[in-house]
């Protein structure tokens, strides 16, 4: 297996294997400061700092992703990937300098998490997109199952080398966080600067820019309603993978190792998915009928974790989430990513991000009001019931059928010929 994706990784070129590793490294990163991070501030300020600090970080990133948002269409992806990870980690050392000399300020710390979504505007939609510039229509199913499996593995190791890093102080894992951030920077040193021709400076102000590639999120109809539709499905998803979690576990009445154990299940699902589970269901299914299909199984695994009082169920459900998780965003994400044309992918992207962080407000919100007066498993099965029955809306986004139908040949610039007006000034400057 290691020989299969080591071919795969060398057939898709050198800049694309340092992403891989990129992607990897800081996502190991990102996980060793969710956890060591919170966990310093709970030691020293309660829960009270620890809900200021996730408020101050979850404003930010949604004021900071839209208006970046052109940057990733005017600058080389690698270069944006290249500062954000720059400004992660002197952000990091300065965390680390701190819990070094036992000093624990609170504003400090609100001002890097301010900082830091600032970085991560600027990385976040370049990541997710420059995979389409650095291989081949044809490979991009791929290179991007690849990308993921990059960053499970990365989400399965993080809170392991988290933990032991713990063991030794907070200080220690604030330091161990800014070495995999420097591991990131070199690994995307792979990564060539992309031609000029892709990256032709707009001569339009920059609010232009926002505010054409915003439009063009809201007047196509496909993106429109597909954004809409992920919305109320993330949703239903985000608490039933984070909040309710351990909720569960405890109501269960079962230790905290049970917590580990639920996370990895989750993440093993993903990286399952991604190494050829859903590549697999989408050349006997169809794109269409599995991107629901996902939806459904989704919902019913996160059903069927509330439902459940065994542990060995639980997990067993989570990573069945994370497969479906898997298969339903990697079968939609190459084809869309390919239909949008490369002068608008960062700017759409940044919508999609946008639209997370919005369900990654609202759905933990409704949750709360629904654990005031429901018990967890109740709130559990009530998500995952209303995660499955989302997938209704995919059969009223217009387009969807057709534009998942074109191979990846057909499928490039699909929004820009089904939409010119919404593209080809952009597209002349």
């Amino acid at each position: 297996m290691l020989k299969s994706l080591d071919a795969k990784t060398r057939s898709l070129g050198l800049p694309f294997r340092g992403l891989l590793l990129s992607e990897a490294m800081t996502i190991l990163a990102m996980m060793v400061g969710h956890v060591a991070l919170p966990w310093w501030i709970v030691g020293h300020g309660g829960a009270a700092h620890l809900a200021l600090y996730g408020v101050v970080a979850a404003i930010s990133a949604l004021c900071f992703t839209p208006l970046l948002s052109p940057l990733g269409d005017r600058l080389p992806k690698p270069r944006l990937i290249r500062l954000g990870l720059g400004l992660q980690l002197g952000l990091a050392l300065c965390l680390a300098l701190l819990a070094s000399s036992g000093l624990y300020q609170l504003h400090w710390i609100l001002l890097v998490s301010v900082l830091g979504a600032l970085g991560g505007a600027l990385m976040a939609p370049a990541s997710m997109s420059i995979a389409a510039e650095l291989v081949p229509a044809p490979d991009l199913p791929q290179a991007l199952s690849l990308q993921r499996s990059a960053q499970s593995l990365g989400r399965i190791l993080g809170p392991a080398l988290a933990g032991a890093a713990l063991s030794l102080g907070t200080a220690w894992a604030l330091w161990l966080q800014c070495g995999l951030i420097a591991g990131a920077i070199w690994a995307v040193s792979a990564i060539p600067a992309i031609s000029a021709e892709q990256h032709r400076a707009s001569r339009k102000s920059w609010l232009g820019d926002l505010s054409q590639g915003l439009r063009a999120a809201w007047q196509i109809p496909t993106e429109r309603a597909w954004t809409l539709v992920s919305l109320l499905s993330t949703c239903c998803l985000l608490p039933g993978i984070t909040l309710l979690v351990p909720l569960k576990i405890k109501a269960m009445g079962l230790s905290g190792a049970w917590l580990g154990a639920a996370e990895a299940g989750l993440a093993l699902g993903m990286l399952l998915g991604a190494l050829g589970v859903a590549a697999w269901v989408s050349r006997h299914i169809g794109r269409y009928t599995i991107r629901i299909a996902a939806t459904v199984v989704q919902g019913l695994g996160l059903l069927l974790a509330g439902w459940t009082e065994q542990g060995l169920l639980l997990v067993a459900a989570l990573a069945l989430v994370g497969v479906a998780n898997s298969c339903g965003v990697l079968v939609g994400q190459s084809h869309r990513m390919l239909a949008i044309p490369p002068e608008f992918r960062s700017r759409l992207n940044a919508v999609s991000m946008m639209s997370l962080q919005l369900a990654a407000s609202l759905g933990p919100a409704l949750t709360g009001l629904a654990l005031s007066k429901y018990t967890v498993s109740q709130v559990y099965m009530g998500i995952g019931l209303a995660a499955a029955l989302s997938s209704l809306g995919f059969f009223w986004v217009p387009g969807l059928r057709e534009m998942f139908a074109q191979d990846h040949e057909q499928v490039r610039g699909w929004y820009g010929h089904k939409h010119p007006h919404l593209f080809t000034d952009a597209i002349q400057r």
